[in-house]
């Protein structure tokens, strides 16, 4: 499928990013932004995969996936993110489009970082 990155999320990733690299160096700034990468694309490839959530409780159509369930796609034992705290928030548009919507940090209130086109029952894009 198809993915968009939404700005809201790409500032997300931005800011994970910037604060990975500030706070533990090139290295792991390297595997996280593998571990994004690795759980954009499987979620991309399959919106339903194991691990994502419907989130009704959040929005219609909205779900889940913890970069946790990526860790052994995007590296080698020795190579990974230990305990990774983020996840995607997003969505499938009729269109079939995957829109990862938010990357959020796993213990933030969803609800209230939630675009505001999600507020939608359906999404048309």
């Amino acid at each position: 499928m198809d993915v968009i990155i939404a700005p809201k999320a790409r500032a997300d990733i931005d800011d994970i990013l910037t604060w990975t690299q500030d706070s533990f160096g090139p290295q792991t700034l390297r595997r996280y932004a593998k571990l994004l990468a690795t759980a954009i694309e499987e979620v991309a490839a399959n919106p339903d995969l194991a691990g994502s959530c419907q989130r009704p409780e959040i929005a219609d159509h909205c779900r889940t996936y913890h970069l946790f369930f990526s860790r052994k796609a995007a590296g080698l034992a020795g190579d990974r993110i230990r305990r990774p705290r983020h996840l995607l928030l997003y969505r499938v548009t009729e269109a079939g489009i995957v829109e990862i919507g938010r990357v959020l940090h796993d213990s933030m209130d969803l609800k209230s970082h939630l675009p505001d086109e999600y507020q939608r029952s359906q999404p048309n894009a």
